[in-house]
Formats: C-alpha cells, sequence, structure tokens
C-alpha cells in the first residue's frame, strides 16, 4: 500500500485491487491426465497397441515380449504379458471380467477383476477396481481411488526391519 505523505512506491508501481491479478497454479492432472509417480513416463510413452475410446475388444491380449498396451475403449478379456508389459488403462477404458498382468500398471478408467504387477500398480484418482489387486514392489493409490476388493503385497518381508 502507497504512504499518502512520501514517494514511495512511485504512481507507476501501484496497483490498484482491479489490476492485481494472482496467478493461480493449474491442477497437474487436469493437464497431464497420464502424470505417473511409479509407471515410468518412457514406459507410457513406448505403449505399442491401443484399444481406441469407442471401440470394443473381446477376447484374450496375450505377449510374450516386453510391449504395452492403453486401453481407452472396452475390453472384455484378459491381458498377460509374460515379460515385462506396461498396461495403461485411460480415464475412459473400461475392463470387465477380466485378469490383467503385466510389470507396470497403472489404472485411470474402471476394471473389473484381478490385477497383478509385478513392479508397480498406479491407481489413479479417477480409477475404480473392482476386484483384487497383488503387487510385487511398489503401489501408489490416490485417495479419491474408489477399491472394492482386497491389495496384497505379494514380495518378500525383509526380516531385519519392524
Amino acid at each position: 500500500m502507497a504512504c499518502p505523505c512520501c514517494w514511495w512506491p512511485p504512481r507507476s508501481l501501484r496497483l490498484s485491487s482491479s489490476r492485481l491479478r494472482v496467478p493461480r497454479s493449474p491442477d497437474p492432472m487436469s493437464q497431464h491426465p497420464t502424470a505417473t509417480r511409479l509407471v515410468p513416463a518412457e514406459r507410457l510413452s513406448a505403449i505399442t497397441s491401443l484399444i481406441a475410446e469407442g471401440s470394443v475388444f473381446e477376447g484374450h491380449f496375450h505377449a510374450s515380449r516386453d510391449q504395452g498396451i492403453k486401453v481407452d475403449g472396452v475390453l472384455k478379456g484378459n491381458i498377460t504379458f509374460d515379460n515385462g508389459g506396461t498396461l495403461h488403462v485411460g480415464a475412459t477404458g473400461v475392463i470387465e471380467n477380466t485378469r490383467l498382468e503385466a510389470d507396470y500398471v497403472f489404472i485411470e478408467g474402471k476394471v473389473s477383476g484381478t490385477v497383478i504387477a509385478r513392479k508397480a500398480l498406479e491407481i489413479a484418482g479417477s480409477a475404480t477396481l473392482l476386484g483384487d489387486a497383488s503387487y510385487d514392489e511398489l503401489i501408489d493409490m490416490h485417495p479419491r481411488a474408489r477399491v472394492r476388493g482386497k491389495i496384497e503385497y505379494r514380495g518378500d518381508f525383509d526380516a531385519t526391519s519392524d
């Protein structure tokens, strides 16, 4: 606020409340819906297969190599990666009555079935998981995620820690 009896701050630097604008910091998830904390970004950008929004796929997806799939549409079947694998269920993705198995699993949409993540399981705030999930190394679940089922750690417990 300017002092009425002195020169500081100069009139050119004075701001009226109508000109004062405080920039808001945007919600990072609204700008980058696929921003993850555990699943490496290079794994998501290297995804090779897509079930697009508006499409329905009935059947099983199986890969013996380290590949990736993103589901933005509807999948009725299983997804299995024998070695490696990245599975991204987008915000519009729906996977029904299924068994999913990959190294990295990132869920933003709706999954009904069993999920097995051998390295990292990440469940976003927009996600719904109806079924059991297990992970071997890391998990990150947003507080707004909706989960109905059991979540189990399958890795080894360190016998020296309490």
